[in-house]
């Protein structure tokens, strides 16, 4: 077991040589802890012949009743589909934070073995450093407020993708409310609002639900179409979508921190609504046969890759 200190944290070690596998760079760290994103999921990279990505939580990860820390994880990222039953992944699991005062990584190598399997996709360190240690710049983790993590993991290899998580100081929001009407005469499985917004957001609504949701509530989703993204460019954002309640005020709203990629343009919710409050005319939420839906996302940051 890892020798810890008094805050429970895992004392951690310095070396020269960079993560070999993924490092992730958080530009403007105080704009991002602002923001009130909980956790930040970096997007897939492969080592070992697998996909993974990293769960950091800025605040300590709340399920393990753990504040004031930063709590990081390393998910094993691979599709249902793409594994044989029975699968299991054993893997040696090296976690980093740079320290730019030193130029050393100091990170967790205790050299155990970690056990990735169907039940357990998932491991970490609920308590990776405190956050009063890791915030004063005198111990050289966060510079002109910038950090980096790393992680590594099975056997060293030069073969490292790196990526940079820019925050806008000044995130522009993007509004837009459809009305959508004649909603019961609506027959198709899907519809597009119409785009708004610099990156030309779209609102996707199932009428008639999707996935989970369907035949019992209505789904929408808010994506971009795969040409919109500028070269090498991942947006990260909060978004909310909203059915508006017409007479009463009492909006549905549904709100998350998504991070978007040419292979995941879409996010949303499959159970927005029910059909039946919808359909109940003693609600607000469909009047004279027409829904109303509002979205707005802030574009909170760009993922660039670090060369």
């Amino acid at each position: 077991m890892a020798t810890q200190d008094l805050c429970g944290c895992p004392i951690l070690t310095g070396r020269n040589a960079a993560p070999s596998h993924y490092l992730f760079k958080i530009e403007s760290f105080p704009l991002l802890i602002q923001s009130l994103v909980e956790k930040y999921i970096t997007d897939n990279f492969e080592a070992g012949g697998f996909k993974w990505k990293m769960h950091i939580y800025l605040n300590g990860d709340t399920l393990m009743k753990v504040t004031d820390h930063i709590s990081i994880y390393l998910e094993l990222a691979e599709t249902a589909g793409s594994l044989p039953t029975g699968w299991e992944v054993n893997a040696i699991i090296n976690f980093f934070i740079y320290n730019q005062i030193e130029d050393k990584y100091f990170g967790l190598q205790d050299g155990r073995v970690k056990r990735f399997h169907a039940m357990n996709r998932r491991w970490g360190v609920a308590k990776f450093i405190d956050l009063k240690t890791f915030k004063n710049p005198l111990n050289g983790y966060v510079v002109d407020d910038s950090c980096v993590f790393g992680a590594e993991v099975y056997i060293v290899k030069n073969t490292f993708k790196g990526e940079r998580l820019s925050m806008m100081t000044d995130p522009p929001i993007y509004k837009y409310t459809w009305k959508v009407k004649n909603f019961s005469a609506l027959a198709s499985k899907t519809y597009e609002s119409a785009s708004f917004g610099c990156y030309n957001w779209k609102v996707s609504l199932y009428p008639n639900g999707d996935a989970e949701g369907k035949g019992n509530c209505i789904s929408a989703y808010l994506e971009l179409s795969h040409s919109i993204f500028p070269p090498n460019t991942k947006l990260f954002t909060k978004y909310i979508l909203c059915v508006k309640d017409q007479k009463n005020g009492k909006d549905i709203e549904f709100e998350a921190d998504r991070l978007y990629t040419p292979a995941s343009p879409c996010w949303g919710f499959r159970q927005m609504l029910t059909l039946a409050k919808l359909m109940d005319s003693k609600q607000g939420y469909l009047v004279d046969d027409t829904c109303i839906i509002e979205a707005q996302v802030k574009l909170l940051g760009l993922v660039l890759p670090e060369s």
